[in-house]
């Protein structure tokens, strides 16, 4: 249970339409007691005095109030679904909100450990999960107790003894089934919530890697693993629902057992009445109608296991601390931005070999330089310390003779702009995927941008309305390079940051987005991480990296005249 009570304290914010919903909800359920209670009286009350008792009897006061009653369950209904979905909803917006602002600084350091499939099933799935929380558990608890005390209350006026009686009866039910089942559903839920995960990941592997696991042949064994896995949930599913539907039998015997009774205590006596006649009917009726608050709260603990391992699993995540920690006073943001790497190494945490090794590098503001190597050679390593996605193990990072550890993370946000090898763009228009870069431009600013960069035909279709992403329009390679490309001019940050730009570009577009590098960013420090030799002969300095550690560096004519590794991979050309 303690799991919970982290997200418990969200509710605070909607504290009000939370309790405006079980309000609302139990003055449905009130209604729906009141609607049954007084229809099973009054027919029978009509049926007692007969037609020798049609002047007598006042049929206006019982009708009216049957009418009130199905009208006040109705609009009760309506307005408390409205109410209580919206509550919902927005906890849960606050929770996913909550959930993601604890995840940023653990990415990606924190999160490595952690499988695509296996948070995304855990950022998503399970904080679905935890709207059962109050639209299955608190608002029903709740509710059930309130009726319970109202009608015990209600029929006391009649008789305290059968009010006792009923009240009693409900109350034990409440009281010994809901933790019943909630042990009995615990394993199971877990199971599911697991299992729910591990098909989820699974699934995602098997789509992600179709390529591979058909070139070796194991596409067949990693798809009866996946079948398996959903043999396996199917079962759980399964023994849910036989768990549901013995909860719900029981509640029925309960429910039987009690109009039973009543029937059997009312027919001798109530409030003294040896002759209550149609008082009989009254409490029968109430005792049926009033465990409709009852019935969904023994269904309701079963799930909570569930919700409780959907909230443990989260926990997990978010109370991992960030391996990375930035200074919280602020600071202001230079025109210029020189790098200085001193004695650097770095490794990646359960790998034994160094991804960097006594690196020392001095970048001079508005210098442009290009790294080269093999792919693994730990070029793109280099970015993300200067990102401070990582912290090294040894030596030191320097802006403009600064501690790169002593910047806060808003000022280390505005000094860089990185175009990263891969390039995200997510499922909105135009204008919202280039206001990330810029939150404050003005649409004249990013139409313009967009023409700087060559991708003014992205405004014939819709113009900055047009939708981009899955269901709107697929943007080629060459444009989405641009694309981030007019993301990194928009941000104009002093220090720029491109992690293979020109990858999957044919050799025209490739010369186009260089040329555009070259013209757009040539008053900025630029630092450009590829394997292709397309270009470098106009950056003012090329530094070859192999292992892990620098092993030449110089301009083009140097290098060639040097006729070391980077005249070899011109010569393969």
């Amino acid at each position: 249970m303690r799991a919970l009570l982290p997200y418990l304290a969200l509710y605070k914010r909607h504290k009000w339409m939370l309790l405006l919903g079980v309000l609302l909800a139990i003055v449905t359920l009130l209604a729906s007691i009141g609607l049954l209670t007084l229809s099973g009286w009054f027919l029978s009350a009509s049926a007692v005095v007969g037609v020798a008792g049609l002047y007598s009897f006042n049929y206006m006061l019982p009708a009216a109030g049957v009418r009130g009653a199905a009208i006040t369950r109705t609009a009760g209904r309506y307005f408390e679904r409205l109410v209580s979905h919206e509550a919902t909803f927005r906890v849960l917006e606050h929770l996913r909100v909550a959930t993601f602002s604890k995840l940023l600084p653990l990415s990606p350091a924190g999160l490595a450990r952690f499988r695509q499939g296996e948070l995304l099933n855990r950022v998503v799935a399970d904080v679905d999960t935890l709207d059962h929380l109050y639209l299955r558990v608190i608002s029903p608890l709740i509710g059930a107790l309130v009726v319970i005390l109202v009608v015990m209350v209600g029929l006391s006026v009649l008789d305290v003894s059968l009010a006792l009686m009923l009240g009693g009866i409900m109350l034990a039910t409440l009281l010994i089934l809901p933790p019943l089942f909630y042990r009995a559903g615990k394993p199971t839920g877990e199971s599911l919530t697991a299992m729910r995960g591990q098909y989820r990941q699974q699934l995602t592997s098997w789509l992600q890697g179709q390529a591979e696991l058909t070139i070796f042949g194991a596409s067949q064994r990693y798809r009866e693993q996946l079948e398996n896995t959903e043999l396996n949930w199917h079962d759980a599913q399964r023994r849910q629902s036989d768990l549901s539907a013995i909860s719900q039998a029981l509640m029925l015997l309960i429910s039987g057992v009690a109009v039973i009774v009543m029937l059997w205590f009312a027919s001798g006596d109530v409030g003294g009445n040896t002759q209550p006649g149609a008082l009989i009917a009254l409490f029968v009726f109430c005792a049926l109608a009033a465990f409709e608050a009852l019935a969904p709260v023994t269904g309701a603990f079963q799930h909570l296991g569930q919700v409780i391992a959907s909230a443990t699993r989260i926990t997990q995540i978010t109370d991992c601390p960030p391996d990375v920690t930035f200074p919280q006073s602020s600071m202001s943001v230079p025109e210029h931005v020189a790098v200085q790497f001193k004695d650097l190494a770095f490794s990646y945490p359960g790998q034994p070999q160094r991804a960097l090794e006594n690196i020392a590098l001095s970048i001079a503001a508005g210098e442009h330089v290009a790294i080269l190597g093999r792919t693994g050679c730990g070029k793109s390593t280099l970015l993300q310390l200067l990102t401070r996605a990582w912290d090294p193990q040894q030596g030191e990072i320097r802006l403009n003779d600064m501690m790169l550890s002593d910047v806060d993370e808003a000022t280390l946000r505005s000094l860089i702009s990185m175009v990263p090898q891969r390039v995200h763009l997510f499922s909105a228009t135009l204008r919202d995927n280039l206001l990330l870069a810029a939150p404050q431009a003005s649409d004249e600013t990013l139409s313009a941008m967009l023409t700087r960069v060559g991708l003014e035909k992205l405004l014939d279709d819709g113009g900055l309305n047009a939708w981009l992403g899955e269901g709107g329009r697929q943007l080629s390679g060459g444009e989405l390079r641009r694309l981030a490309i007019a993301r990194a001019l928009l941000h104009d940050a002093p220090l720029v940051l491109l992690d293979e730009p020109t990858e999957g570009l044919d050799a025209e577009t490739e010369s186009q987005v260089l040329e555009l590098l070259r013209e757009e960013m040539k008053d900025k420090t630029l630092l450009m991480v590829t394997h292709r030799l397309r270009g470098l002969a106009f950056f003012d300095r090329i530094i070859v990296m192999d292992n892990g550690q620098i092993i030449e560096q110089g301009n083009h004519a140097a290098l060639m005249a040097k006729q070391g590794r980077y005249y070899q991979f011109k010569q393969r050309l």
